[in-house]
């Protein structure tokens, strides 16, 4: 009872950032761009990690100032494309993040611990406070692509929209990503993004129907992981990332071959 007390806010955490990551991965699937979500999140990490030199208590404006920076930048990608490959463009600003990150990372004596942060997260210790202030965040961003579905969809299926609305779609992804960054780390977000949105993809094409089969994947996987790491003693993250990966190739497999016997 005291084990399954402990694991409560953990698995909550990862309903949050599955039921919000899987909805943002269904439109950058559509887009394209399917590392827009590690380059925003190291991006952000940018703010993360000067954090751990200014002061962590100057942690929320600096990711929110890298947030709303690496939003606006992103909103750019459209017109970006008429003169470079878009994922280029994404992978440039990924890894100058990365490398802007190490950076000023070697300027701290843990730096090598506080770089694991960024990237793995602490999930496993995730306070009520957290999971509850993400729930606040997660809603009302899930609030206004309720409110503005229409353009929104509109924007990543049909390509119809201007800067402002594609800045808006950018800049509440990148405010999601500020919790999301700081509560898991930058592996489980793309993760989380990515793979539900594409499993749900391997079996439909509605995004409804691949939004509701990615939350029953993730979540699934997700308490598997919680549990393994427990258990085995190993980073949480990354056993959940793994996780998703074999199911992904896993559910693959099965495509493949039931495709190939069909034939």
């Amino acid at each position: 009872m005291e084990t399954l007390n402990f694991l409560l806010f953990p698995f909550l955490a990862c309903l949050l950032l599955i039921a919000i990551h899987a909805y943002f991965g269904i439109h950058i699937l559509e887009r394209g761009i399917i590392f827009v979500d590690l380059a925003l999140a190291q991006f952000i990490g940018i703010g993360i990690a000067l954090s751990f030199l200014l002061g962590e208590e100057k942690s929320l404006f600096l990711s929110l100032f890298f947030a709303f920076l690496g939003a606006f930048i992103l909103s750019l990608t459209k017109r970006a494309a008429r003169h470079v490959n878009v994922e280029a463009f994404i992978g440039i600003i990924y890894i100058f993040s990365f490398a802007v990150i190490i950076l000023i990372l070697d300027r701290s004596p843990h730096g090598m611990e506080e770089f694991k942060a960024i990237m793995n997260g602490n999930i496993i210790w995730v306070t009520p406070q957290e999971v509850l202030s993400t729930f606040l965040v997660d809603g009302a961003v899930g609030m206004l692509h309720f409110l503005l579905r229409k353009q929104f969809f509109a924007l990543s299926f049909e390509g119809k929209g201007g800067l402002f609305l594609e800045f808006l779609f950018f800049a509440s992804f990148a405010i999601v990503l500020v919790k999301s960054v700081a509560m898991a780390g930058v592996l489980q977000v793309f993760s989380f993004l990515i793979i539900p949105a594409l499993i749900g993809r391997l079996f439909f094409r509605e995004p409804l129907k691949m939004l509701l089969v990615g939350w029953l994947v993730g979540v699934l996987v997700s308490m598997a992981g919680i549990f393994a790491s427990l258990k085995l003693d190993v980073p949480t993250s990354p056993a959940i990332v793994a996780g998703l990966a074999l199911m992904f190739f896993a559910l693959l497999a099965v495509k493949v071959f039931s495709r190939a016997k069909g034939r």
